[in-house]
């Protein structure tokens, strides 16, 4: 096993198979696959995720559109656009991008996000799918661990995985995932307030790290030879950096690196896989190889 799992060359060769796929779609099939973008407001950081997934669509030879709207959009507006792509058959993925204006009830666009083009995985036909190991979309990050695991040669069958986090976009769905029929492992979630944490940290095989605190895992809360899933991207001060800051993990990897087994960097680990899965689960929605077109 390589000591680091690198999410950039893994989401570049998987990218150069979805290429090749889509190809053979659009030339056997008549078929482009087809994602819209939706943007309320002007977060910088989404702006930024956006235009990244936007470019992965373009080098794919995906159609997609991205609307941008103003951030006192009303919720009746944004709810009509998702109908419109709802309604749209070029359209196959639709990709709200979060966080959206407070004054809009964000569980209630995921809802109104047509199950079947809801290439996020957050849906609650999805995740409740993916709960009783039924096909759907699942979410991208937690898709992106699993086929870093697998590229990397981990054995999940009866694991012991440690996820740290809760959220509905990573912790919990990576956590269902893993204890599907496919990967039998046995997982166990922390949080805020799990008690005495480290004690069942280190007695982890697989630790995925998801709690938006930067470098808090050290090596005392890992065994020998875990292996590390990093998806905490954190911005730290640094004044020895031009642009005044540095991007880390949830996971202090300087003090990690030599005990564990295997690891991801940040960046360059989950972040890339992320975009790559949102881009299978596309073409997928596309071919009709998650619900029937």
């Amino acid at each position: 096993m390589e000591k680091i799992i690198d999410g950039k060359s893994i989401s570049t060769a998987l990218r150069k198979q979805l290429l090749e796929k889509t190809n053979l779609l659009k030339a056997e099939r008549g078929i482009t696959p087809g994602l819209a973008f939706i943007i309320a407001g002007d977060d910088p950081a989404s702006r930024v995720y956006v235009k990244s997934k936007g470019k992965a669509c373009d080098e794919l030879g995906f159609y997609s559109v991205t609307e941008h709207l103003p951030a006192d959009v009303s919720e009746g507006r944004l709810l009509s656009l998702i109908d419109e792509f709802n309604a749209n058959d070029s359209i196959h993925g639709i990709l709200v991008q979060l966080p959206l204006p407070s004054h809009i009830d964000q569980q209630k666009v995921i809802e109104r996000i047509d199950y079947r083009k809801d290439v996020d995985g957050f849906h609650p036909v999805n995740a409740g799918r993916l709960m009783i190991g039924e096909r759907c979309f699942v979410p991208c990050t937690p898709a992106g661990i699993i086929e870093m695991l697998r590229h990397a040669g981990v054995n999940t069958e009866g694991s012991n995985v440690c996820v740290l986090g809760r959220s509905n976009i990573v912790g919990k769905p990576v956590a269902n995932l893993l204890m599907r029929k496919e990967y039998n492992a046995t997982v166990t979630v922390c949080h805020s307030r799990t008690r005495d944490l480290k004690a069942v940290t280190s007695g982890a095989d697989i630790l995925i790290a998801a709690i938006g605190k930067p470098d808090f895992v050290k090596s005392d809360f890992i065994k020998d030879g875990c292996v590390i899933i990093d998806v905490g991207i954190n911005r730290v001060a640094d004044s020895d950096s031009k642009t005044g800051y540095r991007i880390t993990g949830d996971v202090d990897y300087k003090d990690c690196f030599a005990k564990c087994g295997a690891i991801t960097p940040v960046p360059g680990g989950v972040g890339p896989m992320t975009i790559a899965m949102l881009m299978k689960s596309t073409y997928d929605s596309a071919a009709g190889d998650v619900y029937e077109r």
